[in-house]
């Protein structure tokens, strides 16, 4: 009798589906099955497709390609239709794939079943709940494995997936590394079991090894099946209690990788739905696994070019702290332009302090070169090393930026971006303080760079606004004027990158106002915890809380630098005090000047004595620069009392005329300003000098209730 007449008393048929030529073959009994004629018979793909159930199809498809990738066994049921669309009869399929250079041969039986009863089906390609369950699941696993960004991550997912239905109880990720067999991690052993299993031969007689040897996956579905594949390394595998296991290699861009292995306390068939959910587990897993490393490269890349670009802030030096911090948050290869540095100066005059302590001067720099990749990093390394050599001559601060911008404008005007390298013209923002550790006097000269700010004894914090210039790379001609302010004893100057403001949402402003709140609310002269703090409230778990009012949630580099005189008295001794120049050229100054009386006066507790303050500034300095050739200079200065805290502001200027008091009509647009002063300040006067003149006010704050001074 021949097989054909065997198989069709079984109701069992025979097809032959030819993948490169999309024509089934089937015999009278397949054709049957089908609800075709009884008689051989050759259709086309499209024709036998119509007979099947279009979500079977589909399912069809996925087994027979996890089958050939594999070299296994296809198995699947699936519903026949009739033209109506009416279920005739449920049919199971075995089918072996012969592959043939880029297309395979598909040949098997066809073999009508009874429906299987309600709840029987749990795992059969036709069971809608159980593959509706599993595309939920790889959907999660896929999305979860695609944020993880480091290797630990991604081994902490691949512990927690829980697969529909036969969830494994112990896995392990193995990697190559030479011809030896590695553990990256596993899950479900203790410590120290994954022993014998490190540094394994690829020659070893075992299942991970044999799988990265041929790249196709292995299933084990009993003990004995264990047993009788890998009797050497039975034992290995046997003290752990396992019942199954699947060992299904890491493949990338067509390379095996490693193997993953998921092992089973309870029974599992490993059904082509079971096979396929682990095969998909295993490719995500695999491409988590080459994207995490690539990350780690790249960071342990960036990290050490960066390591070896920031300054070593070397030992301490006597009378002052310092405290620095760089964090790359910007994405990509984690390396950009930001930076800082700390110069020591040569000697001068004022290179010793007071005694011979050897204060000295130092230089503080920070500086942000255009761009997030390795182009800025390299410019900003060369920036760097040409403003240190710079100083090192003994030029001043003006000096060394207008030095600075020729040299970053030289070596990258020739430049014109088209090597597809990101080059082109590139520039830089740079801040550069001169501090001479004596006296406290700082130099700066600024090159389109926030502003410093300072945190005053008694924790006030005021924005020092500053005279500057272009950023550095853009006119090689550009001067940069200095600003000379003093660091009292006690006091915090902060210097940082746009990074540190606008991080998170925020604009310069708003960003402004979160540190502020940060620096005012800092306790103890603990510079190292300061830095902490703000890099944390912009880039740690806190940075949630404290999002901006820009839609663009945008990070950047954050560089920060902070330096401290150590107090000399206490902080209820110590005046609060600001000082600024206003020059003939500079009229919008006199807003900053009005803006920075309000942050001294910040506590205050007459708001109406504030406003009265405000006002009179205004007027003395605009007097100045209406009434005089030369420039002012204002300082302010909150002392405290026996009982309360007294205000006194001076206006200096280098004219000998001294002002007096008028009776401007009503319709006089000047000459009120002596007048206001006299009605608005507690006492007031004008001082001759040896050259020009001081006008000054003073208001005493009202009297708090518990008549202590705050």
């Amino acid at each position: 009798m021949r097989t054909e007449d065997v198989l069709a008393a079984i109701a069992t048929g025979l097809w032959r589906w030819d993948n490169a030529s999309r024509i089934v073959s089937l015999d009278a009994e397949a054709a049957r099955l089908l609800g075709l004629p009884a008689a051989p018979a050759e259709l086309s793909e499209a024709a036998v497709r119509s007979r099947f159930h279009p979500v079977d199809w589909n399912e069809i498809d996925g087994v027979v390609n996890l089958a050939v990738a594999e070299g296994t066994l296809a198995e699947a049921r699936l519903r026949i239709m009739d033209e109506g669309g009416r279920v005739l009869r449920t049919v199971r399929t075995r089918s072996k794939p012969f592959v043939d250079g880029t297309g395979y041969r598909l040949v098997g039986t066809l073999q009508e079943v009874a429906e299987p009863e309600p709840g029987t089906a749990a795992r059969t390609p036709v069971t809608g709940d159980w593959r509706r369950s599993r595309e939920a699941f790889l959907l999660d696993a896929g999305r979860a494995l695609a944020e993880a960004r480091s290797t630990a991550e991604v081994l902490r997912v691949a512990a927690s997936l829980s697969m529909p239905g036969f969830s494994p109880d112990g896995l392990a990720v193995f990697g190559v590394s030479g011809d030896r067999l590695t553990v990256i991690g596993h899950h479900g052993q203790r410590d120290g079991d994954e022993g014998p299993f490190t540094s394994m031969s690829l020659d070893t007689d075992y299942p991970a090894a044999e799988v990265v040897r041929t790249g196709r996956a292995i299933y084990l579905p009993t003990p004995e099946d264990y047993l009788r594949r890998f009797p050497m390394t039975w034992p290995l595998a046997e003290r752990f209690g396992r019942r199954s296991w699947a060992f299904v290699p890491l493949i990338v861009a067509g390379r095996t990788m490693g193997a993953w292995m998921a092992a089973f306390k309870h029974p599992v068939a490993f059904t082509p739905d079971e096979r396929s959910v682990l095969t998909t587990v295993a490719r995500m897993l695999a491409q988590a696994l080459a994207r995490a490393g690539v990350a780690e490269s790249e960071r342990e890349l960036s990290l050490g070019l960066q390591r070896a670009m920031m300054p070593v802030l070397g030992p301490g030096i006597p009378g002052i702290q310092v405290a620095a911090r760089y964090v790359p948050t910007g994405g990509g290869l984690q390396v950009g332009g930001d930076w800082y540095d700390m110069i020591r100066l040569p000697g001068g005059p004022s290179g010793r302090g007071a005694g011979g302590s050897g204060a000295g001067r130092i230089a503080l720099v920070i500086g942000d070169v255009q761009g997030h990749d390795v182009r800025a990093a390299g410019l900003m390394g060369q920036l760097r090393i040409a403003l240190r050599a710079y100083a090192s001559e003994g030029h001043r601060p003006d000096a060394v930026l207008s030095r600075a911008s020729r040299f970053l404008y030289g070596i990258t005007d020739g430049d014109d971006g088209d090597d597809g390298d990101g080059g082109g013209p590139r520039f830089a923002t740079c801040l550069y303080l001169e501090v001479d550790l004596a006296t406290g006097t700082v130099d700066i000269a600024r090159a389109g760079h926030p502003d410093p700010a300072v945190r005053m004894v008694d924790g006030t914090v005021l924005l020092r606004p500053t005279a500057g210039g272009l950023p550095l790379g853009i006119d090689p001609d550009t001067d940069y004027p200095t600003t000379r302010l003093t660091l009292e004893p006690g006091e915090t100057l902060m210097m940082c990158t746009d990074g540190l403001l606008e991080t998170g949402g925020h604009d310069l402003d708003s960003g402004w106002e979160r540190a502020r709140r940060l620096l005012e609310a800092h306790e103890g002269e603990d510079l190292e915890t300061l830095a902490d703090t703000l890099v944390e409230a912009v880039h740690g778990p806190a940075s949630h809380h404290t999002t901006g009012p820009l839609a663009d949630r945008r990070e950047d580099d954050i560089a920060l630098l902070l330096i401290s005189r150590q107090a000399a008295t206490a902080a209820r001794e110590t005046p609060r005090r600001t000082l600024m120049t206003i020059a003939q050229a500079e009229p919008e100054r006199v807003a900053e000047a009005r803006e920075q009386l309000r942050q001294l006066l910040h506590d205050w507790a007459d708001p109406e004595q504030l406003d009265s303050a405000v006002l009179m500034v205004s007027e003395m300095l605009t007097n100045v620069l209406v009434h005089t050739d030369g420039d002012a200079l204002l300082v302010a200065e909150v002392a405290c009392g026996e009982k309360t805290r007294r205000l006194r502001v001076e206006v200096s200027d280098g004219s000998d005329e001294l002002p007096h008091k008028r009776h401007p009509g009503e319709m006089a647009s000047s000459g009120r300003g002596l007048v206001l002063m006299e009605m608005l300040a507690d006492a007031w006067g004008v001082d001759p000098r040896g050259e020009g003149k001081t006008i000054w006010f003073e208001l005493n704050e009202p009297a708090p209730a518990d008549g202590c001074c705050r």
